[in-house]
């Protein structure tokens, strides 16, 4: 795969480290490594970052000088894309859904908000339940009316063109495996919008690497997150030029570990946030990268992956823990969620 043949900016850290959790396998009986996309620059990083250096290397060549998006209030590719705007001194607007109806200030203001609003973009806030696309197109309608030049962005950044940045990282990560003669069995990581699994999957398929991709759900029920997934795979797979080489077998979802909903913390994610930090000093966030975690943890403790070499892919967000200190108010700070 050439990837060379996509506008693309290189702006993110990489490659990122691929890196052994010694402690955390110990604890769980099973070997566990991390890919460190948590790591990957632009406001503290994440998995946006690879996205976004593709999507926004589109939105120059388009000539935009404004770019738009959507997302939850605690959204992390909001935060990023609002980076990478500043960076390249675009203008970013932002529209925001309320999908938990929580009131503390702290979730509202602090967190990827807090940073969205540093980095120089403006904000509308929605409730639940809006047709989001639909009003990122009347809000893209009204900035051309007022002569910008506006270039829209899905929520995720999850089209074949942000997948790329996850096609780009299963190569990344393959080579590091080959480099250190490291075979990998299995890749898990957190999935919602389903960009980063897609992207995953479409590289390694066409790499014809063997390694299977779990996506832990953080939203949709397992039928309708596959489908997502599969989909956008199936489209980026044809950007690539390699049409039909995704099979529908090779997307797999598990979305046992959503809890009550999206951005709400469950308590093995908590649990799991706590596991990362004081077993390996690593920050996971309470809406996707400790969901993705807790649903780890919990199938390693059933045997899931008994005998095989696990690498968990860390899609970041760690920034919205500061958004979320509510979740950690309690005399046990961890079992009373």
């Amino acid at each position: 795969m050439h990837l060379s043949r996509f506008p693309r900016l290189h702006l993110a850290h990489l490659p990122t480290a691929l890196e052994p959790m010694e402690r955390l396998s110990r604890e769980l009986g099973v070997e566990l490594w991390i890919k460190r996309d948590d790591c990957t620059g632009m406001s503290t990083g994440g998995n946006k970052t690879r996205k976004l250096e593709f999507l926004m290397a589109e939105a120059l060549e388009q000539g935009a000088d404004m770019v738009m998006t959507q997302g939850a209030t605690q959204t992390n590719h909001g935060r990023q894309t609002a980076a990478f705007a500043a960076r390249l001194g675009l203008k970013c607007h932002l529209l925001l859904e309320d999908r938990t109806g929580y009131n503390n200030p702290n979730y509202n203001q602090n967190g990827n908000v807090l940073l969205d609003h540093l980095h120089g973009a403006t904000t509308e806030k929605f409730p639940a339940g809006h047709d989001m696309p639909g009003e990122m197109e009347r809000a893209a309608e009204r900035k051309r009316a007022e002569g910008h030049k506006v270039y829209v962005i899905p929520g995720g950044g999850s089209n074949p063109t942000g997948a790329l940045g996850y096609v780009n990282c299963a190569m990344e990560l393959v080579g590091q495996a080959n480099d250190r003669n490291l075979k990998i069995d299995r890749v898990v990581h957190a999935t919602g919008s389903s960009g980063t699994q897609a992207g995953l999957v479409t590289g390694m398929c066409a790499m014809n690497a063997q390694i299977p991709v779990l996506g832990i759900g953080t939203r949709a029920p397992r039928e309708k997150q596959e489908q997502m997934v599969y989909d956008l795979a199936c489209r980026t797979a044809e950007k690539l030029g390699c049409p039909g080489v995704v099979k529908r077998e090779d997307v797999v979802a598990n979305t046992d570990y959503v809890g009550e909903g999206y951005g709400l913390p469950t308590k093995a994610g908590i649990e799991a946030i706590r596991m990362f930090a004081e077993l390996e000093g690593i920050l996971l966030d309470p809406v996707y990268s400790a969901k993705g975690a807790s649903g780890l943890i919990d199938l390693t403790r059933k045997g899931a992956f008994k005998g095989e070499r696990v690498v968990f892919v860390h899609t970041g967000g760690s920034v919205a823990l500061f958004g979320y200190d509510f979740a950690f108010d309690h005399a046990n700070r961890w079992v009373n969620l």
